[in-house]
């Protein structure tokens, strides 16, 4: 199990040339904000980071143009910042019956579909996810995601354009959600993962690749990822999309 990309719903300013995107590129991280998916009632933005990426939508009409019906729900009510971290598995199917008998609410393994011209044609994307409850007290989400083979894979990651490598920068190293986790959410968090050690008021989950989850309680909901780096002129840039601040270990 391991990182695959974070959904963060922004306002509109993210994706238009101006401030925030300087401030993302100052960062290091190549982002054009006009390429990515959507139809009329929502528009998908990538930043690509070595293999991980983050997915930053915003809702063009109330309804969603046909994206995560809950998502856009949290969308129009004003909720900004990271809405669901989904992790990259091998067996989907597996890891959903496994915690289904383990008492743990999770969603049927699915492919999703993006429907478009008035609902009239639908494109089904090439991977299925599968997701748990959101949290108590986040409205945050954790998804599971299985891409549909390697083949697909691999002819995926040749369009992950400009992609920060490029920068030297290799990915994602380290996620740090803090919010009003409930003990009850913690529970749960104890009985999804592994590799989990418990600390004072924090879990610290240890993933593939040497990549690392921490969730902390705390009053405010708020995210940082730590990128890996080889530029030392990068240490002290930072940059906030939303709830989410990105910066370099």
């Amino acid at each position: 199990m391991k990182i695959d990309h974070l959904v963060i719903n922004v306002d509109r300013n993210y994706q238009v040339e101006g401030e925030q995107v300087t401030a993302i590129r100052q960062l290091g991280l190549p982002y054009e904000p006009k390429k990515g998916k959507g139809t009329k009632g929502f528009k998908a933005s990538n930043i690509w980071i070595g293999k991980e990426y983050f997915e930053m939508i915003s809702i063009l009409k109330k309804d969603g143009g046909g994206w995560k019906s809950d998502w856009v729900s949290a969308f129009n009510r004003g909720e900004r910042g990271l809405i669901c971290l989904m992790l990259d598995v091998a067996d989907i199917d597996k890891l959903s019956t496994e915690l289904q008998t383990k008492g743990v609410s999770i969603s049927k393994p699915e492919s999703l579909k993006i429907k478009f011209l008035f609902n009239l044609f639908s494109k089904t994307l090439p991977w299925r996810n599968s997701y748990l409850d959101f949290f108590q007290g986040v409205p945050l989400q954790i998804g599971f995601q299985q891409m549909k083979n390697q083949k697909t894979r691999d002819y995926m990651e040749k369009y992950m354009l400009p992609n920060a490598a490029e920068n030297n920068i290799g990915g994602i190293k380290k996620i740090t959600i803090s919010g009003k986790f409930s003990n009850t959410d913690f529970e749960m968090l104890k009985i999804v993962f592994e590799d989990v050690l418990v600390r004072e008021n924090r879990l610290h989950i240890k993933l593939q690749n040497s990549q690392e989850v921490i969730f902390e309680k705390a009053r405010e909901y708020k995210v940082m990822v730590s990128l890996k780096s080889n530029d030392n002129n990068l240490v002290e840039e930072n940059c906030w999309i939303e709830n989410t601040k990105l910066c370099y270990e």
